[in-house]
């Protein structure tokens, strides 16, 4: 969803640096081949998620829900020269198009795309990062957040999608509905979280951006 006029969207997007090819191959696939190809970030948000792995050059960055591999590719493109992207999806069908994609890609070597469900996955990471993308199931967002805390570096930033949730966030009856309700609680607890600054953008379905400042 988009909060902004038509008109204004569409001149963001014209005057926003083309995506490349690879990700408009992606793109076509993804509406041909899922049910709701409306989940793949897109262009203007693709090109957010590399603009800020451009400027932070991480060494390592973890992705939680790759879906078909769009925000991957963007967010592979700041890697540092021996960097290494981690991502994780529980869909066995979609993370067969996004393995297909990855391979194809220039960073082929380094992603690496995992199968399974996060909550088990993440405890036997056995790194750190510097870069940190949540986009899986939203009534796990608080969780992920904190397992995710203590591996990411100080200085580190977490980006959480779909925060806004369609505008369902200052619904009146958002409480009735568990995956916005997570999200309310998700986007408090940042607010609260003394251990970070923090920043939510009116990207797309909205974005969190938060920079860890204290471990």
């Amino acid at each position: 969803m988009n909060f902004l006029p038509v008109d204004i969207a569409q001149f963001m997007n014209q005057h926003t640096s083309a995506e490349p090819e690879i990700l408009k191959k992606l793109d076509r696939i993804t509406n041909l081949k899922t049910l709701k190809p409306r989940m793949l970030s897109g262009h203007f948000q693709g090109r957010f998620l590399s603009m800020v792995s451009k400027l932070m050059r991480p060494n390592n960055i973890l992705e939680i829900g790759t879906f078909t591999g769009y925000a991957a590719l963007c967010l592979a493109e700041g890697l540092s020269d021996g960097g290494k992207l981690t991502t994780i999806d529980s869909n066995e069908e979609t993370q067969e198009i996004a393995k297909l994609i990855f391979d194809e890609s220039v960073f082929s070597k380094k992603i690496i795309a995992l199968t399974g469900n996060a909550v088990a996955i993440i405890p036997t990471l056995n790194s750190t990062f510097d870069l940190i993308f949540i986009d899986a199931d939203k009534e796990n967002y608080l969780e992920y957040y904190k397992m995710c805390f203590p591996l990411l570096n100080k200085g580190g930033v977490i980006l959480a999608d779909n925060v806004l949730w369609s505008g369902k966030i200052v619904e009146k009856n958002a409480s009735n509905d568990k995956k916005t309700n997570a999200l309310i609680q998700f986007c408090d607890y940042v607010q609260s979280d003394a251990r970070v600054e923090n920043i939510l953008l009116p990207i797309r379905d909205g974005i969190m951006m938060v920079k860890k400042i204290e471990a």
